[in-house]
């Protein structure tokens, strides 16, 4: 479901579409994307199993309070609340945190040390928030011999228990967010489609479970080669940070990270990211801006319906040059139309930009961009080419 909220022309994101595949705190995600004038495309790509559901988390937990832990190492706030939460409903509760009292527990990262004390258990050492750190701490102290329940979710970084287990820990994975393909995968397809439709600018990904999901159901239609493809040239696939973007990197994509690893930061790479690799030329004394679903002519948004995008990406794939009827038409989505729907599909797209004379018809030709003279193009689209010089006709 496309979410869109009109705004004016200074918002950074005013134009695109935003592919966002979380299924935790999506709210915050769009709401943080609108409020710079994104349009979004929901598609959750992962299903979070209810922690009070969850069976797996239940046999865990008993033999926990079975055999009680050294070490309890916490590595999400919210993981950890929901893990006392789902004992309390099991009726564990109680025996939980008598053994979390007796263990030395290792938290990471502040957000997650506060969690700890509000439950009103001890903090005995915190480490870093990068996994490296607490790795690092967890050695540092020691762990042969020891019994160390590490709460892991979704997809936990490699290495992690066979680090600990190298140093002679038993290691018991406590399993929260723990993440299965969505009931509906339609969303999904629906995003996948437009991603290879090149309809989408960007897509999301906090969660290194949400990236395989989409990789996997890609597949499954086979479609995954475009997917890389879309990924590797025009659509930013944007990834919360590197634990996330594991998935996609082993499959030859390159995401953009922020430095710091938060829905905030994620935004803003993608207000700094989407309007460097959109296209602006010159054009009949304007600057004219070529985004997703919308067009900026100096600095205004003019949405224009997908018909004239796709013209308007074919002829400014050779600005200032005459485009042919013939090609343009080929540029049009959909099949079974004539050279009249081009005709009919420029007059909607001049009339959307509000600037006439920004496409020149060129009689028995086609139609140009009236690319100005004197003025370079500006700003490539990323693995576009260079504008050529403007014609002399």
């Amino acid at each position: 479901m496309y979410e869109q909220q009109q705004r004016g022309g200074g918002e950074p994101l005013a134009g695109f579409t935003v592919g966002v595949t979380a299924a935790r705190r999506v709210e915050v995600q769009v709401e943080l994307l609108r409020g710079r004038g994104a349009a979004v495309l929901r598609a959750p790509s992962v299903r979070i199993v209810p922690l009070s559901d969850d069976g797996e988390l239940l046999a865990v937990t008993q033999e926990l309070v079975s055999g009680a832990p050294d070490v309890v190492v916490a590595t999400t706030a919210t993981g950890f609340r929901g893990w006392l939460v789902a004992a309390d409903e099991r009726g564990l509760g109680a025996r939980l945190r008598a053994r979390l009292r007796a263990a030395r527990i290792v938290a990471r990262g502040p957000r997650v040390a506060g969690a700890v004390r509000a439950a009103g258990l001890t903090v005995s050492a915190e480490a870093g928030a990068s996994w490296d750190g607490l790795v690092e701490r967890l050695l540092a102290d020691g762990v042969d011999g020891r019994r160390v329940a590490v709460q892991v979710h979704g997809d936990p970084p490699p290495g992690l228990v066979a680090a600990l287990r190298e140093a002679g820990a038993d290691v018991v994975a406590v399993p929260v967010h723990r993440w299965t393909p969505p009931a509906d995968v339609s969303p999904l397809d629906r995003l996948l489609d437009a991603v290879l439709a090149h309809g989408v600018d960007a897509v999301t990904f906090t969660g290194a479970p949400a990236a395989a999901s989409l990789l996997a159901r890609a597949e499954e239609r086979g479609l995954l080669p475009g997917l890389l493809a879309a990924f590797r040239q025009d659509v930013l696939a944007a990834c919360v940070g590197p634990v996330t973007a594991r998935p996609l990197r082993a499959r030859g994509v390159d995401p953009a990270v922020p430095e710091r690893y938060r829905f905030g930061p994620l935004t803003e790479l993608l207000c700094r990211e989407l309007p460097r690799r959109a296209r602006t030329l010159p054009v009949a004394g304007r600057q004219v801006e070529i985004r997703g679903h919308a067009v900026l002519v100096d600095g205004l948004p003019r949405p224009v319906p997908p018909a004239g995008m796709a013209l308007l990406r074919a002829l400014s794939r050779r600005p200032g040059w005459v485009v042919n009827r013939a090609e343009l038409l080929r540029a049009l989505p959909g099949t079974g139309r004539d050279e009249h729907a081009v005709e009919t599909a420029m007059a909607r797209l001049r009339s959307a930009l509000g600037a006439p004379d920004v496409i020149q018809t060129v009689v028995k030709r086609g139609y140009r961009l009236a690319l100005d003279p004197a003025a370079p193009a500006a700003g490539p689209r990323t693995g576009a080419s260079p504008a050529p010089p403007h014609p002399a006709l």
